[in-house]
C-alpha cells in the first residue's frame, strides 16, 4: 500500500520526462505522435490501476485512519516531511483524478487539438496529473502548496498552445488570478507551520487549532481561504473561469473542471476545518453568503446565455455552471456539520464526473458541427440531435439532467445534503441566516434545471429535414470508451450514494472533531 500511493505519485513525473525522450526501435507506430500518444495511455493506465489497487487494499473499517503513509525527512531545518497518505475524504478524488486522466489520454489518442507537439501536450498532460494527484496525497502544508502549484503552468501551456480563439488572453488571465491567490495562500500557511512549530497536516488536525490564536486562525482563513477561492472559484473571484474553458481544448476543460476546481475545496476540508476551527466559525457566515450569491449568479448567467440572440458558447455555459455547483459545496462547509461537510465531499465527486462528461460531449459537438454557439446549434441547419445523431443526444440529455440534481443520478445527493447542512448548521452559527441561504440555494436548482433544460430542447430537438442536409457522425468507439465510465459512475452514485459516504463520513466525523472521533 505504501509503495502504491508512492507510485500512484511518483510516475506520471518519470513518465513525462519519458515522453520528451525519442521512442525506442519498433515502438514508432505509424507515425512520430502515435508513440508518445499511446504511452500517455499507458502511464495514465498504470497510474489508474495503482489507485484502483490502493481502493481494494483500503481497510474500508477504518476509513478515518491515514493509510498507506509514507514519512521521510525532507528539510529538517524547517520540520519539511515527504509524509503522504489517504483517508475516506482523499481516496475517492484520488480515483476520481485517476480515471479522468486516463479517459482524456485515451481521448487524446485518437482525437490530438490542434497544436505545436504530441510529445509536449503529453508530457503537459502527465505532469499535470502528477500535481493534482499530490495534492491530494501529500499531508504536510507547504508540499501541499508545491503540489497545487504544480498545476498552474501545465494548464496554462494546454490553453495557450492547444486552445481556440482568444487562448492566449484566457491563459495570462487564469495563470495571473491563480498566481496571486497562491501567493496570500502561502502567507497563510507560513502563518500556521510557524506559529505551530509543524507543517504536519495530522498533527495540526490533531491539534485542532489549540496552538493557534484566535487572531492568527483569522488571519489565517483569510489568507488561505483567497487562495482556495481563486481555484475553487468562487464568486467573485471566479471571472477568470469562463474564459479559460472556452478557450481550453476539450481534454483541458475536462481536467479544469473535473479535477482543478477539486483542489481548492479540499483544502477547505482537508487545511481549515480542522486547523483553524475558530477563525472558521468566524468567517463561516460569509461563506455562506458567497456560495448563495454563487449559486444564483451562475444559474442567472447561464440563463442569460441561453436565450436567442445572445450567441452564447455552450462551453462558457457550463462554466459558468460550474460557479453555481461549486457553491453548493462551499455552502456545505460553512455549514460546518457532518452532514454539509459530506454533502460537499459528494458534490465534488458528482460534479467532476458530470461536468466532465459535459466538456467531452460538446466537444465532441464542436469538433462535428465547427461551433459550440447556441445560437447556431439551435437554428434551422441546427444539430438536432435526436434525429441526427441520436446516441450523442441522448447522453447530452443525460449529463444535463444528471447536472440539474435529478434524483436517482449523482448529482442529486450532494446538493440536498448541502442544503439539509445549511438547513441545521453547527452550534453558535446564526440559523436564519443559513436558513435563507437554504431557501436561495433551493431557487438555483430551479434555475438550473431551466437553464439546462433550455439547451437540450435548443440543441437536441427541431427538425433534422429542415434547411440544408446537415451530416453528423453519431458517438464514435474511442467516445463511447471514453464516456462510458462517467455514465456508469454516474448512476452508480446517484443509486447507492453509501458506496462513497461511508468512506467520507467517519472521516469527516474525525476531522471536525479535531481527531479525537
Amino acid at each position: 500500500m505504501q509503495f502504491l500511493l508512492a507510485f500512484t505519485v511518483a510516475v506520471p513525473l518519470l513518465g513525462a520526462l519519458a515522453a520528451l525522450l525519442p521512442a525506442p526501435p519498433g515502438l514508432k507506430g505509424k507515425n512520430p505522435d502515435q508513440a508518445v500518444l499511446r504511452h500517455g495511455v499507458t502511464v495514465t493506465g498504470a497510474v489508474l490501476a495503482a489507485a484502483i489497487a490502493l481502493a481494494l487494499g483500503f481497510d474500508h473499517d477504518a476509513p478515518s485512519r491515514f493509510q498507506a503513509t509514507t514519512d521521510i525527512s525532507w528539510i529538517p531545518a524547517l520540520d519539511i516531511r515527504i509524509h503522504l497518505g489517504i483517508d475516506g475524504i482523499s481516496l475517492p478524488l484520488l480515483l476520481m483524478t485517476a480515471l479522468l486522466f486516463f479517459l482524456c489520454a485515451v481521448y487524446s489518442y485518437f482525437k490530438l487539438p490542434e497544436g505545436p507537439s504530441a510529445k509536449a501536450f503529453v508530457s503537459l498532460l502527465l505532469v499535470l496529473e502528477a500535481g493534482t494527484l499530490a495534492t491530494f496525497a501529500v499531508l504536510d502544508l507547504l508540499l501541499f502548496f508545491l503540489a497545487f502549484e504544480m498545476v498552474l503552468i501545465p494548464m496554462y501551456f494546454l490553453i495557450a498552445r492547444w486552445g481556440g480563439a482568444q487562448r492566449q488572453a484566457a491563459a495570462w488571465k487564469f495563470i495571473l488570478f491563480t498566481l496571486l491567490g497562491s501567493v496570500v495562500m502561502l502567507l497563510g500557511l507560513l502563518l500556521i507551520g510557524l506559529n505551530s512549530g509543524t507543517f504536519d497536516m495530522v498533527a495540526l488536525a490533531s491539534d485542532n487549532g489549540r496552538g493557534l490564536s484566535h487572531t492568527t486562525q483569522i488571519l489565517a482563513v483569510l489568507a488561505i481561504g483567497l487562495g482556495l477561492a481563486v481555484k475553487t472559484p468562487m464568486w467573485p473571484l471566479h471571472s477568470w473561469l469562463p474564459d479559460a474553458h472556452t478557450a481550453a481544448p476539450t481534454v483541458g476543460s475536462v481536467l479544469l473542471a473535473g479535477v482543478m476546481l477539486k483542489m481548492g475545496t479540499y483544502g477547505f476540508v482537508r487545511i481549515l476545518l480542522p486547523v483553524t476551527p475558530d477563525g472558521m466559525h468566524t468567517f463561516a457566515p460569509y461563506l455562506g453568503a458567497f456560495a448563495a450569491v454563487g449559486i444564483v449568479y451562475g444559474s442567472l448567467a447561464c440563463l442569460a446565455l441561453t436565450r436567442k440572440g445572445n450567441k452564447g458558447d455552450l462551453k462558457r455555459l457550463i462554466a459558468y455552471s460550474s460557479v453555481g455547483h461549486m457553491g453548493f459545496v462551499l455552502l456545505g462547509i460553512a455549514t460546518l456539520t457532518p452532514t454539509g461537510v459530506n454533502g460537499a465531499l459528494f458534490a465534488n465527486i458528482a460534479h467532476g464526473l458530470i461536468t466532465g462528461l459535459l466538456f467531452f460531449l460538446v466537444g465532441a459537438l464542436k469538433d462535428r458541427y465547427g461551433s459550440s454557439d447556441l445560437d447556431t446549434l439551435a437554428g434551422v441547419t441546427g444539430a438536432a440531435l435526436y434525429g441526427r445523431a441520436p446516441r450523442l443526444g441522448a447522453l447530452l440529455a443525460f449529463a444535463a439532467v444528471a447536472s440539474l440534481g435529478l434524483p436517482g443520478l449523482a448529482g442529486f445527493w450532494g446538493e440536498m445534503l448541502a442544503l439539509f447542512g445549511a438547513f441545521d448548521p453547527a452550534e453558535g452559527l446564526s440559523r436564519p441566516a443559513f436558513l435563507t441561504y437554504m431557501a436561495v440555494g433551493a431557487f438555483g436548482t430551479l434555475l438550473t434545471a431551466a437553464y439546462l433544460l433550455i439547451v437540450v430542447r435548443r440543441v437536441c430537438m427541431g427538425d433534422p429535414e429542415a434547411g440544408p442536409e446537415v451530416s453528423l457522425a453519431d458517438v464514435q468507439h474511442y467516445e463511447f470508451a471514453a464516456w462510458t465510465p462517467l455514465v456508469a459512475l454516474t448512476v452508480l452514485a446517484g443509486l447507492w450514494p453509501a458506496t462513497l459516504l461511508g468512506l467520507t463520513d467517519p472521516a469527516v466525523q474525525k476531522l471536525l472533531a479535531g481527531g479525537n472521533a
